[in-house]
């Protein structure tokens, strides 16, 4: 990526978005706040994009925990999350902005795992549907990216793990630290760590971390992908 290519970056205040800031200080990034890119707002993006013409538009603004305000709230959650990005599409096309959108592992069925990038998808909750919605737009916009992403934040937040959720966990740094790697690519790339319990995954970084079990389906069983295109690219 050239020095001069300007990119605009939404939730930028979000936990993803602080810790790409830290390890991204020196670029040429701008992160907008609702006041002055409202993204369930077409024209205040299209207002935005305009004075600044950027060559990129990464979209991790979206609303996500805890999961229950997707069922709680569902105009707040299809606003955002659909509409949200159906206006971000729209703006980065009249301009040919590349647009690179953050989905979830969750838009897989969560039953067999290891999908790849050309798995059928079938949402597990309200949040992976919102998720999904959002990529059918950013999917009809060829100059895109589409990353489904598994990450949490670093050091892991609790004292427990379940052992029989499967998924790909990786830090929110591991993903920032490889983004500009990835930003020139087009189409869909799953992104995460190994494939582990998230189990195994804590007691990696905590040795005192203590077993839990998922007894509810609250969350999906298993929703390991194949990372094998993301782990070639980086």
């Amino acid at each position: 990526m050239k020095k001069k290519d300007k990119i605009i970056f939404t939730g930028g205040s979000g936990k993803f978005g602080k810790v790409f800031r830290r390890i991204h200080q020196n670029k040429e990034i701008l992160y907008p706040t609702s006041n002055q890119l409202d993204i369930k707002n077409y024209k205040s993006i299209k207002k935005y994009i305009s004075k600044l013409n950027p060559k990129y538009f990464v979209h991790t603004a979206a609303l996500s925990r805890p999961m229950n305000i997707h069922d709680r709230n569902i105009i707040n959650s299809i606003e955002t999350n659909i509409i949200g990005t159906c206006n971000v599409v729209k703006a980065c096309s009249e301009k040919n902005i590349k647009l690179i959108y953050f989905s979830s592992n969750y838009v897989y069925p969560a039953e067999k795992g290891y999908y790849n990038e050309k798995s059928a998808v079938l949402p597990f909750n309200n949040y992976a549907w919102s998720k999904l919605g959002g990529e059918a737009a950013v999917q009809m916009y060829k100059n895109s990216l589409i990353l489904r992403i598994c990450m949490t934040e670093k050091p892991f937040l609790y004292k427990k793990a379940f052992t029989n959720l499967e998924t790909n966990f990786m830090f929110h740094e591991d993903l920032a630290k490889v983004f500009f790697k990835l930003i020139n690519k087009k189409g869909i790339i799953n992104i995460g760590g190994k494939s582990q319990s998230v189990y195994k995954f804590a007691k990696k970084y905590n040795k005192n971390i203590k077993k839990d079990k998922l007894i509810t389906n609250s969350l999906p069983l298993n929703s390991k992908m194949n990372v094998s295109k993301f782990r070639k690219l980086i």
